[in-house]
């Protein structure tokens, strides 16, 4: 059994830059057809949908706020009317926002933390099962956190909540799909260098001191996380379900 994923058709939330864009080029890499939705990093999106189609692969980058439901399915229908369909769909979209102590919290950061989170994956997922009920190989897969599990860092309340819902969501999801024949995994990365994440939210003295506890004694890479979609969304993983992949060097074990 190869890791082949030619003439599969993907959708790639947040592929603009980053993890996003590093599982969209590998999906591509394997032969699939690739869908690359932005919200921000428009240039990043097209730039590696153009790649993509230079290299023979069906692929469209396209935009939308996913915490919006019409602008969700928008996306979804896109993606499945240039692609002819879809067969995988990664829910990679997230953010922390920001960081804040409960005492602290608005109403509105806590509740943009989980739209951004948890709304976003449950509008493109609910768009896109019609769509993936038509595949043979239909796949779901769904990014948590480290935080998910243990608390993540200083003012993270509110991104850790959000990721454990997505793990609650990944489990119930592959219950349901399963008469469909349609698997749902999720995946929780924990350091993950040279992202805007910890870039933007983790100082350069923190991304040592972690780095530096890891058993492993390395930072993860966004090929790391992209080699588990690859494998979640092969014929490798056709009797995994329910799941959720530790991808942080060690750093928890659940």
């Amino acid at each position: 059994m190869q890791l082949d994923l030619t003439g599969r058709r993907a959708l790639v939330t947040g592929g603009g830059s980053g993890i996003g864009a590093a599982i969209a080029r590998a999906l591509g890499a394997r032969g699939a057809d690739v869908a690359v939705h932005y919200a921000n990093s428009k240039d990043g999106a097209e730039t590696i949908a153009t790649e993509l189609a230079a290299a023979g692969r069906r692929s469209i980058a396209v935009g939308g706020d996913l915490t919006d439901a019409a602008q969700a399915s928008a996306v979804v229908a896109a993606a499945a009317e240039h692609l002819g369909g879809l067969d995988i769909v990664v829910n990679n979209a997230g953010h922390l926002v920001g960081r804040a102590t409960v005492a602290e919290m608005t109403d509105d950061h806590w509740a943009r933390v989980l739209a951004v989170n948890v709304s976003s994956s449950f509008y493109v997922t609910r768009a896109a099962v019609p769509h993936l009920e038509k595949s043979t190989a239909g796949r779901v897969v769904l990014m948590s956190s480290l935080a998910s599990e243990n608390g993540g860092g200083a003012g993270s309340v509110a991104y850790a909540t959000a990721k454990a819902a997505v793990v609650g969501f990944a489990r119930g999801l592959a219950k349901e799909l399963a008469g469909s024949g349609i698997t749902v995994n999720a995946l929780a990365p924990g350091f993950i260098e040279d992202t805007a994440f910890h870039n933007t939210f983790t100082p350069e003295a923190a991304q040592k001191g972690i780095v530096a506890g890891l058993p492993l004694q390395r930072p993860g890479t966004v090929d790391d996380v992209a080699g588990a979609v690859l494998f979640l969304a092969s014929d490798l993983s056709s009797f995994v379900t329910g799941q959720v992949i530790d991808i942080n060097g060690g750093a928890n074990f659940r």
